[in-house]
């Protein structure tokens, strides 16, 4: 991995990365590729497109969300860390909770904070368990999920678990135009208001879009719903 290049991409997201957090980053792509050839993790392979599509894409959420010093974060269908770990590299003194429903994925991670000499609360658990369980509802200051689901399903997997005042932040690949109208009308009836839509572009010339939503009202007991509801009858 060009750790130069990572350094100038994350310069650019407003992140300065250190020496040290360079090292973290070379050796969590490299794990990354070694890893994969076992457990599929993810497409992308070749250590510059790691850089850029995985490293560079979740630490731009520091350019446009003001996390706060020890925020508590939890990154919902984290798979292969993504975008939590990179932002706890950058920024050691967030309070991580990594939740993912895929076992072998979760051992990727755990293993991964071990060789990085990280700290983060591993939950094996979907996104709606984690949203029901009292430990987790509305505890968050930051709720982050990146490419997992249309916007209105992934809302009610995730604005149960961001505290009243707090912020669901939903990673996307597809243009702001292509988020229905629908997913702003779940939202709200999760107590989110005040939807932000960013739209940026990646060193390579990719565009992703990022979307900040407020939490400001406790979300009803009756979400989220089981995952097969969900689904079927989206808000």
């Amino acid at each position: 991995m060009n750790k130069e290049y990572l350094r100038q991409s994350a310069a650019r997201c407003g992140v300065k990365l250190t020496d040290e957090m360079l090292g973290q980053f070379a050796a969590y792509a490299s794990f990354l590729r070694e890893y994969n050839e076992k457990v599929n993790l993810t497409a992308i392979t070749d250590p510059e497109e790691i850089s850029v599509k995985h490293f560079e894409d979740s630490l731009v959420l520091l350019k446009y969300i003001d996390v706060p010093v020890g925020a508590a974060v939890a990154d919902v269908g984290t798979g292969a860390g993504f975008p939590g770990v990179p932002l706890l590299i950058a920024r050691g003194d967030l309070r991580l909770t990594l939740i993912e429903a895929t076992g072998k994925k979760l051992v990727f991670v755990e293993r991964l904070l071990e060789k990085l000499g990280l700290r983060a609360t591993l939950v094996h658990m979907r996104g709606e368990e984690a949203g029901r369980d009292p430990q987790f509802r509305e505890s968050f200051d930051l709720v982050t999920a990146r490419a997992v689901a249309e916007l209105n399903r992934l809302a009610e997997y995730c604005l149960p678990l961001a505290k009243i005042g707090g912020r669901f932040v939903a990673m996307k690949a597809q243009p702001a135009e292509n988020v229905r109208a629908s997913a702003f009308s779940a939202i709200r009836k999760l107590g989110g208001s005040g939807t932000t839509v960013y739209e940026y572009p990646l060193s390579n010339g990719d565009t992703r879009t990022l979307l900040s939503i407020k939490k400001i009202s406790q979300t009803s007991p009756q979400y989220p719903r089981n995952s097969g509801v969900i689904a079927k009858k989206p808000l």
